[in-house]
């Protein structure tokens, strides 16, 4: 268990093949170990083992949507989901976004990590074309609305998941 966190999650392994992540995440026993390829995703996985947050970006100034305006989708998309031309990494500009929305998770579903009750937030950075979402660390004892300040934090090194769950959120 993380000293920033409360998620608690079988041991998993990682291997690299071709500069390619796989996960192997033993949840039910060695023989029924989960297989996972990150594939081009690998950097954004990598990034939140080392604290720090990645997305892509379209740089194509013909792009109907975007118009080149480097607009950074996180999680990332390896080609524009507008034009459909390859995309290129980017670290986030800032760490420091507000609350867009949550909800309060009471009760959660198999294979859960976190304990409940918690909260679980849409994020807005500015720079960011899309809401991040994740949990909100801290528990629910303080009231959360929307507009609250918040700022990514990590779950790294020994404590990494290798997996979405690496990314949280606390108050400012």
């Amino acid at each position: 268990m993380s000293k920033n966190s409360n998620i608690q999650m079988a041991p998993s392994a990682i291997t690299e093949e071709k500069g390619v992540w796989i996960l192997h995440n033993p949840r039910f026993g060695p023989e029924g170990t989960h297989f996972h390829t990150y594939g081009q995703l690998t950097p954004y996985f990598k990034g939140l083992t080392e604290g720090r947050l990645l997305g892509t970006r379209c740089t194509n100034p013909q792009c109907p949507i975007d118009n080149g305006a480097d607009n950074l989708w996180i999680p990332p998309r390896m080609d524009c989901p507008d034009c459909h031309m390859p995309m290129t990494w980017q670290e986030a500009p800032t760490l420091a976004g507000y609350v867009y929305a949550y909800t309060k998770v009471e009760r959660g579903g198999t294979g859960l990590e976190i304990p409940c009750p918690y909260f679980q937030v849409d994020v807005k950075l500015d720079g960011v074309a899309t809401i991040i979402k994740s949990w909100l660390s801290g528990g629910t004892d303080s009231p959360i609305k929307i507009g609250t300040k918040v700022h990514a934090a990590f779950q790294t090194g020994a404590q990494a998941t290798h997996t979405n769950l690496d990314l949280y959120w606390v108050r400012a």
